[in-house]
């Protein structure tokens, strides 16, 4: 299918309360949003690497100049038939993989809608029912911590991911787990760590936390796998697999025992199917994270995790969780305690409402063939 225009809108989306992290506090998110048309077809992407380049090198305002410059020039006018061949376009491009899946996402979308297929089934998804857990940042105090995960709990989330950063960290874990001896419950770190922390890692074992995500450097599989072998708890990738040639040296050197699967970080739908399929056939076991998109990106991730080696809950959320109003329809909701049912229409099954795309635009730009 010939790619006809592209319109990008990068949009900033109001938190209803800060999401902190090792790498920050941040009261809004900022993705890019694509538009993908090939005829009367459509697919809508979006890649949420927000406002400044802490999770990642990469950040909004350059996501949206890379694709408007730099990257969509490479594919206008293109026929494109496959996810592999519009990643073969752009592989000249060093990096940027935030900047390459706003257009991967986009072209999935088109691609399912235009073979009248759900995301889910063109990706190759075994269910359209997926586990989902609940995750919580550093909050003001451990008792409320401690009765915010009493209420995740109570509306049946079979596990809890909390981020872990210096002075939020080993106090915290232990009142968890005095608290809930029993709950399935991993921490993430963020890279906010170094190998001068390993005394504090081997404490963790202690508390049986089923993995540590990522707690050393952003871009090091080394000192990960001289972590894993020093501790028993399973460490889990996140931010340093951004493609299936990094999956494949941390799984050779025994870096991890989980890898987190991120549509963004890994350049998009055709390059997470890579890093999926390279984990099973390793028997490597995978989830897929967020950042926390609009509906639009948790949909494409919703589709990522229904794809059979994605074996723990994975953080995809309820539009009411961050957002006020979702700028995407139809919002997140859950399907069941802890479950989200991937859309059976054609394509990902979510698409801007216009009039809060128009009050979220911060920058927009439209190119044609």
């Amino acid at each position: 299918m010939k790619i006809e225009s592209i319109e990008l809108y990068r949009v900033a989306m109001p938190l209803v309360y800060p999401f902190r992290t090792a790498f920050g506090n941040d009261d809004t998110i900022e993705s890019v949003l694509v538009c993908m048309r090939s005829g009367r077809d459509y697919g809508w992407g979006e890649s949420a690497p927000w406002r400044y380049p802490a999770y990642s090198p990469e950040c909004a305002a350059t996501v949206f100049l890379m694709v408007r410059d730099v990257l969509a020039p490479l594919v206008l006018g293109k026929d494109v038939e496959s996810g592999e061949a519009l990643q073969g376009l752009l592989s000249g491009i060093k990096g940027n993989p935030f900047a390459k899946a706003a257009l991967d996402l986009a072209w999935w979308d088109l691609h399912a809608k235009r073979h009248g297929q759900p995301l889910w089934r063109a990706l190759g998804g075994r269910d359209p029912v997926v586990d989902v857990g609940a995750d919580f940042g550093v909050m003001e105090s451990v008792a409320l911590l401690l009765e915010t995960i009493e209420g995740a709990v109570a509306d049946g989330y079979k596990r809890v991911k909390l981020k872990y950063r210096p002075g939020w960290d080993l106090d915290m874990i232990a009142a968890v787990r005095e608290r809930f001896p029993e709950l399935t419950v991993h921490i993430d770190s963020n890279s906010a760590y170094t190998l001068d922390a390993l005394a504090m890692f081997r404490q963790l074992d202690a508390y049986g936390l089923a993995m540590i995500e990522q707690p050393l450097a952003h871009d090091d599989l080394v000192d990960h796998a001289t972590l894993q072998a020093a501790i028993e708890t399973p460490v889990c990738l996140d931010e340093s697999i951004t493609s299936v040639d990094k999956a494949r040296k941390a799984i050779e050197i025994a870096a991890c025992q989980w890898v987190n699967i991120k549509p963004g970080r890994v350049g998009g739908l055709t390059n997470a199917l890579a890093v999926h399929n390279f984990c099973a056939a390793a028997e490597i076991p995978c989830w897929v994270g967020g950042m926390l998109e609009s509906a639009i990106g948790a949909s494409h991730c919703l589709a990522l995790a229904t794809l059979s080696n994605i074996k723990y809950p994975s953080d995809i959320f309820p539009s009411v969780r961050f957002y006020e109003r979702d700028l995407a329809r139809p919002p997140m909701l859950h399907s069941g305690p802890s479950q989200f049912r991937a859309s059976d229409a054609p394509g990902a099954g979510a698409e801007p409402e216009r009039e809060m795309l128009e009050q979220c635009t911060q920058q927009r730009a439209e190119l044609r063939a």
